[in-house]
């Protein structure tokens, strides 16, 4: 933020808000248009028909309806996993304040939707690999809480042995490649993902997740113009949750239809506060890459409560009503709340239990993660040389060095 004569933050006045959040009205306005489309089939039948938000294409001949059959049990698991990530999150945010989490820190609360969504689509072995806003990709993908815990603690029993931290988890078992903490260099490996799946003839894509702030980045036309050329199986998906760090998307990208960033690549937009919409979405988008039509530009429209990173505010850049307007009127936990009662497969007080469940497993792993021991410092350098180390290793100062015999 610009600076005052004392040295002190200007907060944006309320007509620089609305001028550089102007795209965030859109945003909100659809609010009002779910609303009035009604969402939510009144059929009381065991599968029925939901509504959503249309999605938009770009070179597409056709897109998919807006429409998707659930039931139940889907809709109850979609519940727990959003829950359990939001839940991982805030726990995350509090351990931060308490300075056992070091380092940067990047939390997903309210995107957990369009991860969701994701999975529900795809296979685990698929590739999948993303920014440094990765901690609920690492359960997703099949880690445990108490591991990815531990990684954040800096404990050895982590997916990284306490060595990666926030940015860097990692579960090669189903195919999660991070947790990359240089914008935009997932992207282009990303590609090269999917190049070995089409390498090894095995029928995997691969799913490249980056954010809008990430989406100006010149690797990313890099890596989409070769796997146009190629037909890479990669489905590059830009979460665009409005803001470049503490930048909105209307005053950083000329274009900030992001689906339509993709010049020769077809691109397809989807309301990513929405779990039913993006699996939906990803059906396609997948069965699009699987058929041999190369790859395929996506955009999930969400938005992130928390600021940056840990060390933002994120309010300096936005307004506390804008925020509280998104979780009041799009939240994708509380959608999906309310679609499940609608239906009559649970109700509050059975919903409520389930996030009691989730507390308490959030608090086991944050003990077993706190128990854990932490890696021995002479074990600092193992995985970075080559067969030996040399005898003697610089560190900050003599004491601090590391002697090898």
């Amino acid at each position: 933020g610009r600076l005052n004569k004392a040295g002190q933050t200007k907060q944006p006045q309320p007509e620089q808000t609305r001028r550089t959040g102007a795209t965030m009205k859109s945003f909100l306005r659809s609010v009002v248009s779910r609303r009035m489309m009604g969402r939510h089939s009144r059929s009381m039948s065991s599968n029925p028909s939901i509504e959503f938000t249309p999605f938009k294409g770009y070179k597409l001949e056709e897109l998919p309806d807006n429409k998707i059959e659930t039931n139940k049990e889907e809709c109850l698991k979609f519940f727990r996993e959003m829950a359990l990530y939001r839940r991982f999150e805030i726990m995350a945010d509090t351990l931060y304040k308490q300075r056992l989490i070091r380092g940067f820190c990047h939390l997903y609360d309210g995107q957990e939707a369009v991860l969701t969504g994701i999975e529900a689509a795809i296979k685990l072995t698929d590739s999948l690999i993303t920014s440094y806003r990765c901690h609920t990709h690492q359960l997703s993908r099949g880690d445990t809480p108490a591991n990815a815990f531990a990684e954040l603690l800096g404990r050895e029993s982590g997916c990284s042995k306490g060595k990666g931290g926030s940015m860097h988890m990692y579960y090669k078992k189903n195919n999660f490649f991070g947790g990359n903490g240089i914008v935009g260099a997932q992207v282009p490996l990303g590609a090269g993902l999917a190049f070995a799946h089409k390498y090894k003839k095995d029928g995997g894509l691969c799913v490249s997740m980056y954010g809008d702030g990430a989406a100006n980045q010149g690797q990313v036309f890099e890596a989409a113009n070769m796997a146009a050329l190629w037909k890479l199986p990669c489905i590059f998906v830009c979460e665009n949750n409005q803001y470049g760090m503490g930048t909105a998307i209307d005053r950083h990208a000329a274009n900030h239809d992001f689906y339509t960033r993709g010049h020769y690549i077809p691109g397809l937009w989807i309301d990513g506060m929405d779990v039913l919409a993006v699996k939906k979405g990803f059906e396609f988008a997948s069965q699009w890459c699987r058929d041999g039509n190369g790859p395929l530009f996506v955009e999930c429209q969400t938005y992130r409560y928390h600021g940056h990173s840990m060390s933002d505010p994120g309010v300096s850049y936005r307004t506390r009503e804008e925020v509280q307007s998104v979780r009041k009127g799009r939240d994708c936990i509380e959608n999906m709340r309310n679609l499940i009662i609608e239906h009559g497969w649970a109700d509050s007080a059975e919903l409520k239990a389930i996030e009691k469940e989730v507390r308490k497993e959030i608090d086991e792993a944050v003990k077993a993660a706190k128990a854990a021991k932490e890696l021995p410092s002479d074990h600092l350098t193992d995985d970075i040389y080559y067969q030996e180390r040399p005898s003697f290793i610089r560190m900050i100062d003599e004491q601090t060095s590391l002697h090898h015999s």
